[in-house]
This record gives C-alpha cells, sequence and structure tokens, in this order.
C-alpha cells in the first residue's frame, strides 16, 4: 500500500517541477520578446487630455405650466394633511381668548404674559417680505449677449470652450494639453485648468476615467510621418470657484450652453462633446 502512494507523491513533485521550468521558460521568452522591441519607436498620435468644465445651475429652472399645476395640487394636499404649527397654535389660542373677553370670562392678568399678539408678529412679517426683492433670472450679461461671462443663464449647465490656432486657422475646443511623460491622463486635464487660468479656478474632477475620447488628424502642412494627428481624452470637471483673470483676452474663451455649442464647434467634434456633456 505505501510503494503504490509513494510513487503517486513522486509522480506529483515530478509534475509540478515540470511545470515551474516551463512557465520561468515562458516568462524568460515573454521578457525577451519585450526587450527586443526598439525602445525609440513611439505612435505618430499625440495623446492629449482636456477637460469638459461645467458650471452648474445657479437658479433652478422656470417651472412648465404643466409642473406649475401640479406643485399647487401636492401644496394644496400638503395643507390639508399637515399638522398646526406653533404659531397656528397660537392664533387659536388667541382667538379663544378674545372670546372669553367678550362673554366676560378671562382674567385680565393672562394677557400681560403675551403683549405681543399674533396679528402683530404676522403684520412684522409682512413688512419684512415688502422690503425683499429677488434678484434677476435676466442678468446683465444675459441681456448683452456676453458669452465670456459666468453669470449669464443662471439656470443652465455652461461649459467652457477656448480658442486655438492649429495650423493657420483658429478652432473652439474644449481646453487641452498634450500628455507628458510621467503624469496621468487626468493628470495632464488638471494641469490644463491650473495653466490656463493661472491658478485662479478651483475644480472638482468627477473620477479618473475619461468621458470621452476624439481623434483628428493635423492639417496636411503640419502632418509628417512620426506626427499624424492627436488623440483627445476628455475628463468632466464642475468649476466650484474662481473664473478668468481680468488680464486675459476676452474673445479667447466663452461660457456656453448645450444649445450654444453649435456656434463654435466643428460637427464632428461636436457630435463627440454632445455624448457626454449632458444639461439636466
Amino acid at each position: 500500500m505505501a510503494a503504490p502512494v509513494g510513487r503517486t507523491l513522486l509522480g506529483v513533485v515530478r509534475g509540478r517541477r515540470h511545470f515551474e521550468r516551463t512557465w520561468v521558460g515562458s516568462l524568460g521568452s515573454r521578457r525577451l520578446s519585450l526587450e527586443t522591441v526598439p525602445s525609440g519607436t513611439r505612435s505618430p498620435w499625440r495623446l492629449l487630455g482636456a477637460v469638459c468644465l461645467q458650471r452648474t445651475p445657479l437658479v433652478s429652472k422656470a417651472l412648465t405650466p404643466l409642473q406649475e399645476e401640479m406643485a399647487a395640487l401636492l401644496q394644496q394636499i400638503e395643507v390639508e394633511k399637515s399638522q398646526y404649527s406653533d404659531h397656528e397654535l397660537r392664533a387659536l389660542e388667541e382667538a379663544q381668548r378674545l372670546a372669553k373677553k367678550k362673554a366676560e370670562l378671562y382674567d385680565e392678568e393672562q394677557d400681560e404674559q403675551n403683549i405681543l399678539l399674533v396679528q402683530d408678529l404676522e403684520d412684522l412679517w409682512e413688512q419684512k417680505f415688502l422690503k425683499f426683492k429677488p434678484g434677476p433670472r435676466i442678468t446683465e450679461a444675459d441681456k448683452k449677449n456676453d458669452r465670456t461671462s459666468l453669470h449669464r443663464k443662471l439656470d443652465k449647465n455652461l461649459v467652457l470652450l477656448v480658442r486655438e490656432k492649429l495650423g493657420d486657422e483658429d478652432i473652439w475646443m474644449l481646453p487641452q494639453a498634450e500628455w507628458q511623460p510621467g503624469e496621468t491622463l487626468r493628470g495632464t486635464a488638471e494641469r490644463t485648468v491650473a495653466t490656463l487660468s493661472e491658478n485662479n479656478m478651483e475644480a472638482k474632477f468627477l473620477g479618473n476615467a475619461p468621458c470621452g475620447h476624439y481623434k483628428f488628424k493635423f492639417p496636411k502642412a503640419l502632418r509628417t510621418e512620426n506626427n499624424v494627428g492627436a488623440k483627445v481624452f476628455f475628463f468632466k470637471a464642475l468649476l466650484m470657484t474662481g473664473d478668468f483673470p481680468q488680464s486675459r483676452k476676452k474673445d479667447h474663451h466663452v461660457w456656453v450652453s448645450k444649445e450654444e455649442l453649435g456656434d463654435y464647434l466643428k460637427p464632428t467634434y461636436l457630435t463627440q462633446v454632445r455624448r457626454f456633456f449632458l444639461d439636466l
């Protein structure tokens, strides 16, 4: 019985040694094949990191007629099913005291504890309400159609576009920068924001993975065998604080809504941007 068991264990040990030699040999050949690749070869496509920098809405959108009707219905249901507030309970108590006063069944000393009546409070609140003036939804930038300003279309998402020179042509696009060895593509996008605004803007990036990509060829005058075109990877970010410095030229950037993108971007580029720029 011991002999068969010993032969079995011996076979297992031999098989493991054979597997280890085979695996190490394949790893060595794999490493050799990688080392034989010329280290100087590089892709003819340049890598770019771009940022879709959004300014989120500052006010809520105006309600549609159907939404206004539904809101009024829900408000009515809330009023009918809600409990009395402290102010309403106090008003009921005062009404009962006035009823007792008319019937000459009340104690005048109780009124000394409630010098300020409910009606006085309501009059005071009414005066404060009449002094309150809400800010306008239509700003001066809206009236002038100043698309370089952040203070426009307060109820919509705005995205930043910049004008860059590609060959002899000025092209509007999302801010971008070329990838540098040693940094991630998100790091490239973060560097783009810092360089663009001279560190005056703070942005919150949404994730480490790109939300879209775009591939284009350089103009024929700039295209070479080792420099064919670029692959752009887009990253989403939300503007937290800051704006462009006053010294920056106004005609080199715009803040536009999704509907206005077509006034600046080329059709193929626009198609890619609209896939991830959602105006919710």
